[in-house]
């Protein structure tokens, strides 16, 4: 809660435009110190400009309106704290309340510089961090040079005890789960000891498990370093959670603002699930026998991603891979894609199992490698073997959304979704198929119009995700593999990406494979999913039948106390 009743923050009417585009129109509010502010709204509903306008991004300066903060400042050592006391934390020196206009200085200029050092930000799907060291270096890095060694050990290992990744104090930062990295970069942020913390989507792309103890993280952090908070996020759940007063947006402009509990309700108004979802499914076309993918690591020895996994993916058949961060749901996808090598381990293969090895057909009886297999027509292609007539000759049949997707930032989105992908047709055509995909990963007619020749840049995090999705669709692959494919986006905009993919497995007869720990969206789009932990398939079949197979804690953690079966 507020610690006091003056603001910290106060935005005063700020607008923004990119390209003619407003994103933000005339937005108003204050933030008390101590305070979280949440921020919800549909995807470019302009909760990320926001965010980069109070942290001082150079690119996100208002057109209009002001940024200012309130804070104590110290003339003799130049330290800004919260606007709670008249003496210095720093240097026990007389502090004065002052009132930065944070556009309306220099960049130069030494208060705004100050005020910057102490604004610690978290974005959405991106991991800042030094791959080659470990993490505990990672932390070290980020607290400076000026403390001494064994200060700097006792306030890592701290920092690190406060995100739950003691366990992985020495391990290389690039072999982390995407949770990891993200519960490390909330680490090193928290290390900068900041007064303001911005939190863009945090746990947008993070398992319900990781992403509570993000949550948690967070809170704690609020009343242990009494520190001000502006989160944004497209869940209700977590605005509730976190917020102490919410603020909608919606195009730019706010909707409704006040109490969280009354913001969220509103906002999932006309959240629906979709029930359309009969068809005739065909025979298996992805066939994964006894696969396996173990790495070495100097700290962590022999680790089995994938330990010996079976399963079959039927025709026009909407298959799930679920489970928590690390469970080997990614390297399993990347395996049966064929991105990914397999190590090939001897097994015997059952009597009435026919599968192929590169070109050649073996059956009943036979020792072959096992591992994933793509059905082609009537030939079993073995995604293990190199060459033409191995992998080669499927992969061209396999759309594949990766979790870190990047689009080609100096084309226009509907080059991204044509030439930039090799689309060889005429150009009306190719335009009028961009927007008809674009509307079936859930951008309106009035969105369309207005990404169709905007750059990847001018676009919010959760609309380039809808692209990379599309640019995956529009290929109307045999078979295609989405991996984590509704980190980022709202709950409304979720169920128009259920509904295209409905769509395409019913007009188009793709299959689908989709790695997710979004267990409602899990529920409502698949057929069939597998439950992984620690790389083995725990359980498969109805979606709904895994809520048993999981433990009270992990069913109170993904499903928030429980899904209606």
């Amino acid at each position: 809660m507020p610690e006091s009743s003056e603001p910290f923050i106060v935005i005063d009417d700020v607008s923004k435009k990119f390209d003619g585009t407003t994103v933000l129109s005339n937005v108003s509010a204050e933030v008390c110190p101590g305070e979280v502010l949440g921020l919800i709204g549909r995807s470019g509903s302009g909760k990320s400009v926001l965010i980069h306008m109070l942290r001082g991004s150079p690119d996100y300066r208002p057109d209009s309106g002001r940024i200012l903060y309130r804070v104590n400042y110290c003339e003799s050592c130049g330290w800004i704290d919260m606007p709670n006391g008249s003496t210095c934390a720093m240097c026990g020196s007389k502090a004065t309340i002052k009132e930065i206009d944070f556009w309306g200085l220099d960049d130069r200029d030494p208060l705004k510089l100050a005020m910057k050092q102490r604004i610690a930000i978290m974005l959405q799907r991106t991991f800042a961090l030094f791959g080659e060291m470990t993490v505990i270096e990672n932390i070290f890095e980020a607290l400076g040079e000026e403390m001494d060694e064994k200060s700097k050990v006792d306030r890592a290992i701290e920092l690190l005890k406060f995100v739950d990744m003691t366990h992985r104090t020495m391990h290389i930062a690039r072999d982390l789960s995407g949770g990891e990295k993200q519960r490390c970069v909330l680490a090193r942020q928290l290390a900068r000891n900041p007064i303001l913390f911005l939190a863009d989507e945090p746990t947008g792309t993070l398992d319900p498990q990781t992403a509570e103890i993000v949550h948690t993280t967070l809170l704690d952090s609020v009343k242990t370093d009494k520190m001000t908070m502006i989160v944004t996020s497209h869940w209700p759940e977590a605005i509730k959670l976190l917020s102490d007063k919410a603020i909608w947006l919606e195009e730019g402009e706010i909707k409704q603002q006040g109490d969280p509990e009354e913001i969220a309700t509103s906002f999932m108004e006309g959240y629906q699930l979709s029930e359309d979802r009969e068809v005739e499914k065909g025979e298996p076309i992805i066939r994964v026998q006894h696969a396996k993918k173990y790495f070495y690591s100097i700290q962590r020895g022999v680790i089995k991603a994938v330990d010996d996994v079976s399963f079959d993916v039927a025709e026009k058949e909407i298959f799930g891979l679920v489970g928590l961060s690390g469970a080997g749901k990614t390297t399993l996808s990347k395996m049966i894609a064929g991105i990914l090598d397999q190590k090939l381990v001897a097994g015997r293969i059952e009597k009435d199992l026919s599968i192929t090895v590169g070109a050649t057909e073996t059956t009943s009886d036979t020792y072959v490698s096992p591992g994933a297999n793509i059905r082609i027509g009537d030939i079993w292609v073995n995604m293990a073997e190199y060459g033409p007539t191995g992998r080669g000759r499927a992969t061209p049949y396999i759309g594949h959304l990766h979790q870190e997707y990047s689009l080609y930032p100096f084309d226009t989105i509907l080059q991204n979704l044509t030439v930039c992908i090799g689309m060889k047709m005429p150009a009306e055509l190719a335009k009028i198929k961009a927007m008809q995909v674009l509307k079936g990963v859930g951008f309106s007619d009035k969105e369309v119009d207005r990404i169709l020749y905007a750059y990847p840049d001018t676009l919010s995090v959760g609309e380039k995700q809808r692209v990379a999705l599309a640019q995956v669709l529009i290929r109307e692959p045999r078979i295609t593999i989405l991996d984590e494919p509704t980190g980022t986006m709202d709950p409304i905009t979720k169920m128009a990406v259920v509904d295209s993919i409905l769509s395409a497995r019913k007009e188009l007869g793709e299959t689908f494979l989709i790695v997710s720990h979004d267990m409602d969206f899990v529920l409502n789009v698949c057929d069939k999913a597998a439950l992984m932990k620690g790389g083995k398939i725990i359980t498969l079949g109805d979606p709904k039948d895994i809520i048993g197979h999981l433990t009270d804690k992990e069913s109170e953690i993904m499903f928030g106390g429980g899904v209606e079966a």
